[in-house]
């Protein structure tokens, strides 16, 4: 757990503004992925769906990209909260212009009674960063109130080649300072940026025993998709491509689930799953408390 929050700390320290306008900006891919793998397809959905939810939290919110997102789309009265171990200070800053937004620090694993109770809770890109997801999970799921919904994001079990890859990767530079694991994911940005680049795809059969799936790819997500994470997006600049690559390999807290462990979860905590999304890197699953 060390190792993941110097690697949290230092990623949102050294890019207090990565992603952010991508994230508030509609039609990006960052925005669209948010709002599709949770089910509501535009921004229009997103502020249906939060219309009657008075208590809003973020758990774990990073630089408050996606805590600024919510509080965009909720009603003006919605309390939205948002709560980060290692970048409060940093989601405070950037957010000090929302009168409808609170920042706090606290561990997802520690006592969190004091934020009260919420009936949205937003938890996704960070349980897998615990080091007991499922124990995190349920002692988030304590504050939903009665009729409240609970949204997480968590990584997915990947292909055999791929997890081997990451996991190299990962103990390869997990004790370098920052600058320098941040170089080598420059560098891995960088094939991202080449194979993105080919514009090209590629056809393959099924091959099940490395875990690809037949079909055709872009090029660069063909690789990435079964052999190694090298993230590229031409919506971010080079040091934040380089940044995202480091927020998946500098962290030695990087659980990958399936969806029946995650649907247990749900289940464990008294929740009814009411959406649920799997893509080729993680599993959204929103679940619902019943109303008294």
């Amino acid at each position: 757990m060390q190792n993941t929050a110097r690697s949290f700390h230092d990623k949102w320290h050294e890019n207090p503004d990565l992603a952010f306008r991508a994230t508030l900006t509609p039609g990006s891919d960052i925005q669209t992925w948010i709002l599709r793998r949770n089910g509501w397809d535009t921004p229009e959905g997103l502020e249906a769906f939060l219309r009657d939810r008075g208590r809003v939290l973020d758990a774990g919110c990073g630089n408050g990209r996606v805590t600024a997102l919510l509080a965009q789309f909720a009603p003006a009265e919605t309390d939205v909260v948002g709560v980060d171990l290692t970048a409060a200070d940093v989601a405070r800053e950037n957010l000090a212009d929302l009168p409808n937004v609170a920042i706090h620090e606290g561990d997802l694993l520690g006592d969190l009674g004091a934020l009260g109770e919420f009936d949205f809770i937003y938890c996704q890109e960070v349980l897998h960063h615990t080091s007991d997801p499922a124990a995190a999970f349920a002692n988030v799921a304590s504050l939903l109130r009665p009729g409240g919904e609970y949204a997480i994001y968590v990584y997915r079990i990947k292909a055999p080649v791929r997890e081997f890859t990451d996991d190299h990767v990962r103990a390869a530079i997990a004790d370098l300072p920052y600058e320098e694991a941040l170089d080598v994911s420059r560098r891995i940005a960088e094939v991202g940026r080449a194979l993105a680049d080919l514009k090209a795809e590629v056809t393959v059969p099924e091959i099940a025993q490395l875990g690809i799936e037949g079909g055709t790819y872009d090029v660069q997500r063909f690789v990435y998709h079964f052999f190694m994470k090298c993230f590229w997006s031409d919506e971010l600049d080079p040091e934040a491509n380089a940044a995202i690559n480091y927020d998946w390999y500098h962290p030695q807290d990087c659980s990958r689930h399936t969806l029946d462990e995650v649907r247990g979860w749900f289940a464990a905590s008294g929740l009814d799953v009411v959406h649920e999304h799997v893509d080729p890197y993680g599993i959204t699953v929103r679940g619902r408390r019943a109303p008294r």
